[in-house]
């Protein structure tokens, strides 16, 4: 018969969801993809980059004679979709990991995700150093080079680690259901804006966009084996 002076048993904390963490092949995709992508836009490959003008200038002259629509771009791409927009947002979650919910480990690690994102980004720039879109009549500006897109790296990289957390933490189908709607559309339409403002190639974004997949599977990885 237990003592009435015993402690009580804590009760058991609730069932974490499984994490979901890539394998090795399905990271293995991407990869490949951004490899190959990198080294064709670095060497110049003429059906690539010709193909990329020609998305390009077409895009370019829509944006040019849909004044309403260029303008609503640019309020999108500067403010809500910029990537320092984005490193903001992971910033409060960071905070709220870290003070409401203890989870100091995650929280110090979505920081070190996205500067180091932030760094990959720009040293690729760097590295192939390729001219962004020159027009008589341009629409919009950008600075650095153009590949890979930062905002479609940063914007993928943000939402896909934000999802993963939602994921982990087991929230409702709902409130799911919404964010990977908001994530979907906030993803995309980053990436047709940069085009659609001409200030990226088609191929500068599709490298963003599996870049910044490819850093979401290996954070994951990462932040597996610090809590498997």
């Amino acid at each position: 018969m237990p003592s009435p002076h015993a402690s009580p048993i804590a009760p058991e904390a609730p069932p974490r969801p499984p994490e979901h963490r890539p394998s090795a092949a399905l990271l293995g995709v991407p990869v490949v993809c951004s490899v190959l992508l990198l080294i064709l836009v670095a060497t110049n490959w003429r059906p690539l980059t010709g193909l990329d003008h020609d998305i390009a200038s077409a895009v370019h002259r829509w944006a040019v004679d849909e004044p309403g629509l260029t303008q609503t771009a640019r309020v999108l791409t500067d403010w809500v979709w910029d990537p320092w927009s984005m490193r903001l947002l992971c910033g409060a979650v960071a905070l709220l990991l870290w003070y409401r919910y203890a989870a100091r480990w995650t929280a110090v690690w979505l920081v070190v995700t996205c500067a180091v994102g932030a760094m990959v980004q720009q040293v690729l720039k760097a590295a192939v150093g390729r001219t962004r879109p020159v027009w008589p009549d341009p629409v919009d500006t950008a600075h650095y080079a153009a590949f890979p897109s930062g905002h479609a790296m940063t914007a993928t990289l943000t939402f896909g680690l934000l999802l993963w957390l939602l994921r982990r933490h087991g929230v409702g189908r709902a409130l799911w259901g919404w964010a990977v709607a908001l994530a979907a559309l906030s993803v995309t339409g980053v990436g047709l804006t940069r085009v659609w403002l001409g200030v990226h190639w088609p191929t500068d974004v599709l490298a963003g966009w599996l870049l910044g997949i490819v850093a979401v599977a290996v954070a994951v990885r990462i932040h597996g084996h610090r809590h498997p």
